[in-house]
Formats: C-alpha cells, sequence, structure tokens
C-alpha cells in the first residue's frame, strides 16, 4: 500500500475524532443550559381543544394577565386553638402588604391586590390568597418565602403557602438537580456496568464520551429551537431526553463494539474490520433507530402540548445517538484497534457448538465462513457458555419454552386493567412530603377543598343569574360567586365582551378525582342553560381535559406506531409473518408490564394510580425498544439462516447477540432507572416500567419466547421471503 493510501485511511477517522471533540468542546455544555428555556407551568402543555384551554383564552379579557395563586393559610400554634378578631386583622394587614403594590422586598410580583382574611368556619384558621405573576420563573421560591416571612408575623400562628404557586415552585425544586443529578447518576450506572461487560477500562470511557457528546449536541439543538419557541420543554422532557440519548447511543456502540471484536478475532486488520462491522451494523441500528423515532414522532399526533413536544425532542436526540455511534465510535476504533479491548482478551478463538442434547449441533456460534467464531460477545467464554446453553433448551424443547413464556406474560398481563391511569392526586405527585401538599392538607382540614383553585365559569352577561343558579344547585358545588371589577368586594360583575365570569369553589381539593367529577356535573348543568354559551375551566378541568385527552391519544397514537413499527420490520426482515411475530409479542410483553406495574405502584409503592400520560409513554419507549433488541436478535438470525438454515440460523443468532443484547437492555434499564432520582412519582413511574419493561423483553421475549416460536415454526417464519422458500439446508428435529 503507498503511503498516500496510508495517509487516507488514517486521516478520516482522525478528522472525524476533532470534529466531535470540537462538538463536545462546543456544544457539551448545552447539557447543563437547557433548564434555561425550558418552563414547568402546566396550562402551557394544556389541550389545544379542550373547553379548559377555551376558557383560559377567555380569561384574559376580564384581567390584564394571567395570575398563579399563592394560598397563605394560618393555624394557631397551639394545636386545636381557635383564632379570634386580633389575628384576622394582622392577617388582613399582612395581605394588604403582599397584594398589589410589592413584596417586602420592593419588586411587583402580584397581579392585584390580595384576597381578604377569610376565617374557617370551625375558627380554627384563616385563609388569603396573593395573585402572583405566572412567568416569576426562578424568582418564584423567594416569592413565596417572602410571603410565608411576612405572614408569619401574624401572633400566635403558623402560616404555610398552599396553592398552584406553591405547586409549581416544589416541582421547580423537584427538577433542580435535573442537569447534574440525574446525569450523573445515569453516566456511573452506565460506566460500572461496561467495565463489567467488557472488562476493559478504555472502551467504556470511549462509548460514555460518545453518548455524552450525543446529548450535547441533542441538547443544543433543542435549546436553538426551544429558545425560538419552535418547541416546548418542560423538566419531564428534559430528563427523558437525557436519559434516552444516553441510554441509546449506548446501545447502538455496544451492538457496534461486539461486531467490531468479531471481525478481529476473524483475523481482519483495524481498518477491514470497521468496515465490516459498519456494514452489519448500520441496518439494524438505524433501522432500531428509526423505529424508536418515528414512534416518539407519533406523539405529534398528540392534542397534548408535552406529548407533542416530547416528539420531535425525542427523535433529535435519537439522530444524534445514532450518529455519534456510526462516525464518532468507529473512528475511535480505528486508531485503537486491539488496544480498545485492554487488558482483555481479542485473540482467534476455538469453534463452539451449540448441542441439542440428541447429538445435533448448531456449529460455530457466529461463524464467518472460514471456520472462527465471534468468541465472547461479552466477557470471555463463560458469558457465551451460558447462551449456548439458552440455545440448546430453545432447540430441544421449542414449544415448551414459548408456551412457558407466553403464560408468564399472560399471567401479568391480567393484571393490566387494574392500572388506574386516572391521574395523580397532589399528596403522591411527590415522592418525599413536599411543603405545598402539607399546606394543602391544613387548607383542606378547615375549608372547603377547591379554596383558591375554583372551577371557572365563562357565560352570556344575559344569563348570569340562571348560570349562576345552574351552578349553585350542582352537587360537590360549595360555593358561586361573580368576578367583579376592582374595587370594593361584592361589586357589579365585571362584563368583558358581553360575557361574565363566575368562580365556582369545590367541595373537593382541586387535584381529586372528585374535584373531576364535579367539573362534569357542573358541565352538564350550565351548558344545559338556554343561549349561555357557558364553558367551565380551571386547575380541576384542567386536569381532567388532560386525562381524558390522554385516553384519546392512546386510542390514537398506539396503532400508528404498531404499524410504523411493523412497515419498518418488513422492509427490514423481507418478510410479513415475522414482524407480525414480533410486534405481538413485545406489545404483550408492554401489557404485562402494566400488569407488574399495577401491583407494584398500588402494593408496595402506595400510589392509587398514575400520571394519564404514563401508559403512553411506557408504550411507546418499550414497543420502540423492546423491538431494538428483536431487530438485533432477527437480523442475525436471517444472516445466519441464509448460510444455514433456519433452526441453526437461530442457534448461532441467539448465541451470538445473547450476551451484546443483554447487557444493552441491562444498560437501557440502569439508565430509565435513574430517572428515579428525582422525586416525582411520574418520573418514577415511568423509570419503573420502561426498566422493568426493558429487561422483561430482553431476558424472557427476546431470549426465550421470540427464538422459540422461530425455532418451531420453521422457514415459514419468513413467509413470504425467501427463506421460506429456500430453508438452505433445514436440518429439523
Amino acid at each position: 500500500m503507498s503511503a498516500s493510501s496510508r495517509f487516507t485511511r488514517w486521516l478520516v477517522p482522525a478528522v472525524l475524532l476533532v470534529a466531535w471533540l470540537l462538538v463536545g468542546g462546543g456544544l457539551g455544555p448545552y447539557a447543563g443550559k437547557l433548564g434555561e428555556v425550558a418552563t414547568n407551568d402546566q396550562t402551557a402543555f394544556l389541550p389545544r381543544s379542550s373547553e379548559s384551554t377555551r376558557v383560559v383564552e377567555a380569561q384574559k379579557a376580564f384581567r390584564q394577565g394571567e395570575s398563579l395563586p399563592a394560598i397563605v393559610v394560618w393555624t394557631a400554634k397551639t394545636p386545636g386553638a381557635k383564632l379570634g378578631p386580633e389575628q384576622q386583622a394582622a392577617a388582613a394587614r399582612a395581605l394588604a402588604g403582599l397584594g398589589g403594590a410589592g413584596l417586602p422586598s420592593g419588586d411587583s410580583f402580584s397581579t392585584g391586590p390580595a384576597s381578604a382574611a377569610v376565617l374557617s368556619a370551625d375558627g380554627l384558621a384563616l385563609r388569603g390568597v396573593v395573585p402572583l405573576k405566572p412567568d416569576l420563573g426562578e424568582e418564584l421560591p423567594r416569592t413565596l418565602e417572602e410571603i410565608e416571612a411576612t405572614a408569619g408575623q401574624v401572633p400566635g400562628t403558623v402560616a404555610q403557602v398552599a396553592g398552584p404557586a406553591a405547586s409549581q415552585a416544589d416541582l421547580a425544586d423537584a427538577f433542580a438537580g435535573i442537569d447534574g443529578l440525574l446525569l450523573a447518576v445515569a453516566l456511573t450506572a452506565v460506566l460500572l456496568i461496561l467495565l463489567l461487560v467488557y472488562r476493559s477500562l478504555l472502551l467504556p470511557v470511549v462509548i460514555i464520551v460518545g453518548a455524552v457528546f450525543a446529548l450535547g449536541l441533542a441538547c443544543a439543538i433543542v435549546y436553538v429551537l426551544a429558545d425560538r419557541g419552535t418547541v416546548r420543554v418542560d423538566g419531564q422532557v428534559q430528563g427523558i431526553l437525557s436519559i434516552l440519548v444516553i441510554g441509546a447511543a449506548t446501545d447502538y456502540a455496544l451492538l457496534l463494539t461486539a461486531r467490531f471484536r468479531e471481525e478481529l478475532q476473524a483475523g481482519q486488520d483495524r481498518f477491514a474490520a470497521v468496515r465490516s462491522a459498519l456494514r452489519r451494523s448500520v441496518g439494524p441500528v438505524t433501522a432500531s433507530a428509526g423505529t424508536v423515532a418515528l414512534g416518539l414522532l407519533a406523539l405529534l399526533l398528540s392534542d397534548l402540548t408535552n406529548n407533542r413536544a416530547l416528539g420531535p425532542v425525542g427523535a433529535i436526540g435519537i439522530v444524534c445517538a445514532v450518529l455519534s455511534t456510526l462516525t464518532f465510535l468507529p473512528a475511535v476504533l480505528v486508531l485503537l484497534g486491539r488496544a480498545a479491548y485492554w487488558p482483555a482478551k481479542t485473540g482467534h478463538t476455538a469453534g463452539h457448538t451449540v448441542g441439542d442434547g440428541a447429538g445435533h449441533t448448531a456449529g460455530p456460534t457466529a461463524g464467518d465462513g472460514a471456520g472462527h467464531t465471534a468468541g465472547p460477545t461479552v466477557g470471555d467464554g463463560a458469558g457465551h457458555g451460558i447462551w449456548r446453553t439458552v440455545a440448546a433448551v430453545v432447540d430441544r424443547a421449542p414449544r415448551k419454552v414459548w408456551a412457558l413464556s407466553l403464560a408468564v406474560l399472560l399471567a401479568c398481563a391480567a393484571f393490566a386493567p387494574t392500572l388506574n391511569a386516572k391521574g395523580v392526586p397532589l399528596d403522591e405527585t411527590f415522592v418525599n412530603d413536599a411543603p405545598s401538599v402539607a399546606a394543602q392538607r391544613t387548607l383542606s382540614a378547615h375549608f372547603p377543598g377547591g379554596s383558591g383553585s375554583p372551577a371557572v365559569v365563562i357565560a352570556d352577561a344575559g344569563r348570569l343569574d340562571e348560570v349562576a343558579r345552574a351552578a349553585e344547585r350542582t352537587e360537590g358545588v360549595a360555593a358561586v360567586t361573580p368576578f367583579t371589577a376592582p374595587g370594593p368586594p361584592g361589586g357589579a360583575p365585571l362584563v368583558a365582551d358581553g360575557r361574565v365570569r363566575l368562580d365556582a369553589t369545590l367541595e373537593a381539593p382541586a387535584d381529586s378525582r372528585a374535584a373531576q367529577q364535579t367539573v362534569v356535573r357542573l358541565r352538564q348543568a350550565v351548558h344545559a342553560v338556554p343561549d349561555a354559551d357557558a364553558i367551565v375551566g380551571g386547575r380541576s378541568a384542567q386536569q381532567y381535559d388532560t386525562q381524558r385527552t390522554a385516553e384519546q391519544d392512546r386510542m390514537l397514537i398506539i396503532p400508528v406506531v404498531l404499524m410504523i413499527i411493523l412497515i419498518i420490520l418488513v422492509g427490514l426482515l423481507r418478510s410479513v409473518l415475522m414482524p407480525v411475530l414480533l410486534v405481538a409479542t413485545v406489545a404483550l410483553s408492554f401489557v404485562a408490564t402494566l400488569g407488574v406495574s399495577a401491583i407494584v405502584f398500588q402494593q408496595f409503592l402506595g400510589f392509587s394510580g398514575t400520571d394519564s400520560s404514563v401508559p403512553l409513554y411506557g408504550f411507546v419507549f418499550l414497543v420502540a425498544l423492546g423491538v431494538d433488541y428483536n431487530i438485533f436478535l432477527m437480523t442475525r438470525v436471517r444472516e445466519e439462516s441464509l448460510l444455514h438454515g433456519t433452526r441453526e440460523g437461530v442457534l448461532r443468532g441467539l448465541v451470538a447477540t445473547g450476551g451484546v443484547i443483554t447487557s444493552a437492555g441491562v444498560v437501557l434499564a440502569a439508565t430509565f432507572a435513574a430517572l428515579g432520582v428525582i422525586p416525582l412519582a411520574f418520573m418514577l413511574q415511568i423509570a419503573f416500567i420502561v426498566a422493568f419493561g426493558v429487561l422483561l423483553d430482553t431476558l424472557l421475549v427476546r431470549s426465550l419466547l421470540v427464538p422459540a416460536l422461530v425455532r418451531d415454526i420453521g422457514p415459514a417464519a419468513w413467509w413470504p421471503g425467501r427463506l421460506s422458500r429456500d430453508p438452505g439446508g433445514e436440518d429439523q428435529c
């Protein structure tokens, strides 16, 4: 080879490496800056076409801007002691200083005067509402601290702050460590697993660096789009993006480096080994990434803004993960060669066979056509030995294996209907007891549960009295008050564009299912008033509409995602029956995961339900990512079946990919489990569902159910493809 050719061979990987180092150095900091353009204001993520969203728009005519209520509640320092006129007057003075004119800091954070200090019917508590600006952002916690400090000056009382403002502040506090803690936990878990997998010191670091570079690039792109208002980002989307990129980039890297090691063991030099590894990996990697990215983009069909936000953001992350895997990682592997696996050995290995216990053998575990084997995909020969044993069991009794696996999945799936996906009440939203939750308990103990967060009714001004009477007669409504113009309490109702607003205080806490049921009854009552054109919104209505929209989204998006995956698999595997089998097994695995989750959430973690978006998120991640492992397996099985027939192809493919796919599943489960460090029920539930589901897919569906089904069906599993007509020396026993 000429000197110029050798120079060119080294130039391309060197240029790619330098380019990624520049990307990592220049864009890496964006992984920690995404929070600057994120919002945790839940009103920004309402269903687009819901009645509560229409109310939000209609409310703008009744005030200059939206407000975020902070509800101050006072109780006596001595439990059970009643509050008197002295405390009520002091509370009124405190509220007068908090609303309208500004906080003690001198900054104007309120949108108008605070309410009067209201004494509870039992005389044990006082309540007042301070309307805050909804866009305080990072200033909100400090604002609430000042409110609580000022309110705390009322003699003989303890002051707490509840309401939407306090909940939003606690939510922001829960996401505060998302840039550092979540990423550190996920990367540490992945690094430890990779060290065990490779028994190498250098390659795990290389894979982690590639994943971090991919995350930096993804975060930079999302930052620009979010800053321009093209996409919306909240703490949930931000956390899922980090985990998704780290997990996907690591999974794809495991597949590529396993192929590279096989080629080195087959005697190829580093350049030929990388070319061959890329050629054989690019199909399954891009197909796997395509299922995840397109599955996420299907969320654009959702009517919920946060679902539509996650779609493109997640897809961007997956594309960046693939780009890093197919460019940065090969460049480093070329430069390092066999040294990447140091101190593990990568020399030639003797051929392995997979016995069926009856004198039949599957031949070389991952032959290259010259008697070389893939060698241990994970660790040493002991890892391959495990998968030779699994393959032998599958080969010996495929029908028993798939029947038992199916029975386990069906038994777990039987509990899926018990999973309650109708929302999480406030007292379960935070894993740890948050200040807003404790304050809400105090408020609900002495006042109607919906105090400070009323249902908002907008109606025609000429039908004000009829609408008010209909609302007052509704079961679960404690009081109905017209919204008045600024000035002394009890003034004339404010009319804007021929419409009026009424605030209906509910008896149940605003975030409870009872409040949502009251909203349904309230809507029925006011909708029945002729010519009133009444609509009902507010916090309880927003939660109800979000739940209903999430149910509709599941009915629409789940079939679309399944169809996308099916089309990709048909094109990749040149078959119809095989993709149907793969999609069906992964879908069943998802339902089984929901069944186990229902038991764990209700019996062990104490959750009465899940967030309404959890099943859809779980489906998109589990089905798309679960199919990934079947893609990794079945592309290898097809490759081997073309040479050796379906039976032997299944056994060879299972042994060759068993270690790497299991490692990939463990890595992905560990990265999603890291979401549990964020003290929110939503994140903990997603973490468990995806982590458990990925392990179920990896260890049961991909390892036993799918190979056993294909082994039992035989070449017909590839119908109507070439393999179904040309078994290639099939040896059925």
